[in-house]
């Protein structure tokens, strides 16, 4: 009939599938390979297809739900800035789910179709890449906001901390503490965090007039096992260092635990500071020195900016929040008499 609504034969059609697979995509759709997953949406668009049981909200236009994507679900870093996503979207009458990204492409494409497909309204990004097929055709991506990392390749709102300024200020206490030769246990350097704040410790160096060692450099994935097992290889090499520079709380503290196993004692031997100031970072022994971020007031203000999207109001492109070098008891300042390694 003329003026007939698309129904789920035409879609299969248009695509070029079976209805099973066109019902099984979008009823799971991470039970379903990408290409074809692609070329049902690309058809339900197309045709304006909506299937029955989401046709409601698709008429409002709104599921009233954004989703959190991070890193890895297991890291406490994320609580303050979950807590603060959530009461901006209570507020607002929005909930929040979080999912996990674990740095996998498919994961990644599986949570923003999710909101293509209308499950929720946008997501707010906590990573620091997207897949390529999002890179090459930004027009598939949703109404997106991305919270304290940033996509290089993307010009995307984003609401972060001044990463580069922090770490640099952070390595400079160090340097003005006495200390010269400091490791730097980085985040992964293809990526945001990791080469922002990588550049904040050579930048540090540099106004120093200290040489940059790339062998006092070394990369891991923010975890508390990656700064273990760093700083061991190094103390296993005899690497001469007298203080650390750690990408992350948890990285500073597994890099405690690994000089622990060898004897050496902190801050005495080894000055150590991380970055986030999480809940752990003023709960072990000795309390961490560390770059506090305002997690929380970054998530609101992420759900703030998600919510403007939503409602077609313009946005500021970035929103920059200040940090903060929280002193505790992981650093001292190198005694004047102290040969310098």
């Amino acid at each position: 009939m003329v003026g007939a609504s698309p129904n789920i034969r035409d879609v299969a059609r248009r695509a070029g599938v079976s209805t099973a697979t066109v019902s099984r995509t979008l009823a799971q759709p991470d039970k379903v390979r990408e290409d074809t997953r692609q070329k049902v949406m690309e058809a339900v668009e197309a045709l304006g297809f909506v299937p029955n049981d989401r046709a409601r909200v698709l008429r409002r236009q709104t599921s009233k739900t954004v989703i959190l994507l991070v890193r890895d679900i297991s890291n406490p870093f994320y609580l303050d800035i979950y807590k603060g996503v959530e009461e901006a979207a209570f507020a607002a009458g929005y909930k929040v789910l979080m999912g996990d990204a674990r740095d996998d492409d498919e994961r990644i494409s599986h949570y923003i179709d999710a909101v293509r497909e209308r499950h929720a309204d946008g997501v707010i990004l906590m990573i620091g890449r997207l897949p390529a097929r999002f890179l090459e055709d930004p027009a598939r991506l949703p109404p997106v906001v991305v919270a304290s990392e940033a996509i290089q390749e993307m010009d995307l709102p984003t609401v972060k901390v001044d990463n580069v300024a922090a770490a640099q200020g952070a390595v400079e206490y160090l340097i003005a503490g006495g200390h010269h030769r400091i490791i730097h246990l980085a985040g992964p350097v293809d990526d945001y965090l990791g080469t922002a704040r990588l550049e904040g410790y050579r930048a540090a160096l540099e106004a120093a007039g200290i040489a940059y060692d790339p062998g006092l450099v070394l990369s891991g994935d923010f975890s508390l096992v990656a700064g273990r097992d760093l700083v061991e290889g190094l103390l296993v090499r005899g690497a001469e260092f007298s203080a650390i520079f750690a990408a992350s709380d948890q990285m500073a503290i597994g890099a405690i635990t690994a000089l622990r196993q060898h004897g050496l004692q902190v801050p005495k031997d080894v000055s150590v500071i991380g970055f986030d100031d999480t809940l752990i970072a003023s709960m072990v022994d000795p309390a961490l020195t560390t770059v506090h971020q305002p997690r929380r007031d970054i998530g609101f203000a992420a759900m703030q900016m998600m919510i403007a999207r939503l409602n077609g109001t313009t946005t500021p492109p970035d929103q920059i929040f200040p940090t903060e070098l929280v002193v505790r008891g992981s650093t001292r300042a190198r005694p004047v008499d102290t040969p310098s390694p």
